[in-house]
């Protein structure tokens, strides 16, 4: 199924890697994160290859909801008390930085940008959004908590007002085709500062890795630090949709934004490879409080969840001085992308950037998501099945609802015939003939 943004714009296509090349920094990754990494080094004089396994834009960046904003979820109240306020003004002012990045470079680019306020809300206590209101406002922001919202359901919530929502792909066609792309050239290793491709090899000074999920298993535990979520969304006409960005303060609630005159309604999410409530349960819940809706489009994303909640953003490790990694960006993959754009662009040119020590991919692992993370992983590598993924072994479970093989451990996934969806594997599932 497809997206809103991808039926509605082609972007062009770019030649596959044949022979060597030689740049300064080479992008794993033609995704939001890849491309902005690269839009930004060029506009210092840094050259730039971006390499992609497929076709840009072709993973997360086109099944977004494409909310820019600086609001997480209830994060600021958390950042305060787990973190403290020197740390929690940090991630505010690296996503508002970024949000402003976007609006400066879309002031003369045609991507339906539009101011909107973002709204976190609850149908249970208004406790932790009065908190939230609170940790805003002590942070500078003007928050204002609300008693009713118009949605189709009773909730309080918390509005940070002057964030925005974009069209993804109408604002990467506006920059793509000043940068030096290969597509459908998947990286299959990295031998110092050499990427090892099928038809050549590309030679760089620097090495970032924007591969939505690292790939590379022998530096920075990724395998551990992180786990993958599927989320789902329904386009609807025939709904007066609500002035605003929309989302709930729970892992299981619902997601609602306007977008060329239709209703963007999210939700039903899981994690790779367990059971949800996917389009199904967006459909029952359309039906019930949008009896009128149509449903135009339906499509689903994938989401990488780091440990705490923020996203690794640095050197992938500390033993790797030249290669870099932008991934964790939970359900914030836009302003994320930006955020890590802004972030890498500086540390490779060698200027200070104040915001790099709350997204230091080096930062402690010891979280309770971690022993979460250690037990799916042992338990599936345990478990009996035809079927195991390449990445690191796992049993693969079927999704009956996108009809694919899901890792539960990673959530590298792979068609009905074994055709890699989505990484971190870089191969396909072998199949028998």
């Amino acid at each position: 199924m497809s997206s809103l943004w991808s039926e509605n714009t082609v972007l062009p296509a770019f030649p596959a890697l044949e022979g060597d090349v030689s740049t300064d920094v080479l992008i794993i990754g033609g995704g939001m994160a890849g491309l902005l990494c690269a839009l930004l080094l060029k506009q210092q004089g840094v050259s730039c290859v971006v390499a992609e396994a497929s076709r840009i834009c072709s993973g997360a960046t086109k099944n977004t909801t494409a909310k820019i904003t600086a609001h997480h979820g209830l994060i600021y109240s958390r950042l305060l008390r787990e973190k403290g306020e020197e740390k929690a003004r940090m991630y505010l002012t690296a996503n508002e930085a970024a949000l402003e990045t976007f609006r400066s470079l879309r002031t003369n680019w045609d991507c339906d940008f539009e101011e909107a306020s973002n709204f976190v809300y609850s149908s249970g206590s208004r406790q932790t959004l009065e908190a939230e209101t609170l940790a805003l406002q002590r942070l500078g922001i003007d928050a204002q908590f609300h008693e009713t919202i118009p949605l189709p359901f009773s909730a309080s919530a918390v509005e940070f007002p002057h964030q925005a929502q974009f069209h993804p792909l109408r604002f990467v066609n506006a920059f793509v085709q000043e940068l030096q792309i290969f597509e459908n050239t998947p990286v299959c290793a990295i031998e110092g500062h050499t990427a090892i491709c099928s038809k050549g090899r590309i030679h760089a000074k620097a090495i970032i890795v924007a591969t939505h999920f690292p790939f590379l298993n022998k530096h920075g535990s990724y395998f551990l630090k992180l786990y993958q979520q599927r989320s789902y969304v329904l386009a609807l006409s025939g709904v007066e949709a609500p002035k605003g960005m929309f989302i709930g303060d729970t892992e299981n609630s619902y997601s609602f934004r306007r977008a060329e005159g239709l209703l963007l309604f999210g939700g039903g999410g899981h994690r790779t490879g367990k059971p949800g409530g996917n389009w199904e349960l967006l459909r029952k819940n359309a039906a019930k409080w949008y009896p009128s809706a149509r449903e135009e489009y339906a499509w689903s994303a994938q989401d990488c969840i780091s440990l705490d909640g923020l996203p690794y953003i640095g050197l992938y490790s500390r033993r790797t001085p030249e290669l870099y990694v932008a991934t964790g960006f939970n359900k914030w993959g836009m302003t994320s992308s930006m955020a890590a754009a802004i972030l890498l662009r500086d540390q490779i040119c060698g200027k200070k950037n104040d915001w790099a020590p709350i997204f230091d991919p080096s930062r402690s692992m010891l979280k309770p998501q971690l022993f979460s993370n250690v037990w799916e992983a042992s338990k599936n590598l345990l478990t009996p099945s035809p079927k195991r993924c390449p990445h690191m072994g796992c049993a693969l479970k079927w999704n009956k609802a996108e009809h694919s093989w899901d890792c539960p451990c990673h959530g590298s996934r792979f068609s009905e015939k074994g055709a890699l969806i989505d990484n971190p594997t870089v191969k396909n599932l072998k199949t028998r003939s």
